[in-house]
């Protein structure tokens, strides 16, 4: 069965950080793509930052520089790490694996998603 849990969401600070965590079983993360997509209220979803089997990693530009993701394939888990929050980061953050084209994670489909995390970033 696959699935991803998505973990490590919160309240924090503008400036504080977050370690977001997307445990992935019924695959192993040699064989997808991982990306991690967030959706703020009345927006639509925007993809953050992904990274294929073979470890090419994007960005969007609002987070280049701020965040990191990697993954642990021992542990069959992808993270982000988000430093220098900004309130406009506040959104619901899912991870989402596209096994068909894994080489790839971006302008791609994305078939299994995560149910989310909420991060909230507010003074």
């Amino acid at each position: 069965q696959v699935q991803l849990v998505e973990s490590g969401g919160g309240l924090v600070q503008p400036g504080g950080s977050l370690r977001l965590s997307c445990a992935v079983s019924g695959f192993t993360l040699d064989h997808v793509a991982i990306g991690w997509f967030r959706q703020a209220p009345g927006k639509e979803r925007e993809g953050v930052s992904c990274i294929t089997t073979e470890g090419s990693t994007h960005y969007i530009d609002s987070v280049k520089g701020r965040f990191t993701i990697s993954r642990d394939n021992a542990k069959n888990a992808v993270y982000l790490q988000m430093n220098s929050l900004k309130p406009e980061d506040t959104a619901v953050y899912s991870c989402a694996a596209n096994t068909e084209t894994p080489l790839f994670c971006r302008g791609v489909r994305y078939n299994y998603w995560g149910q989310g995390t909420q991060v909230t970033v507010s003074s």
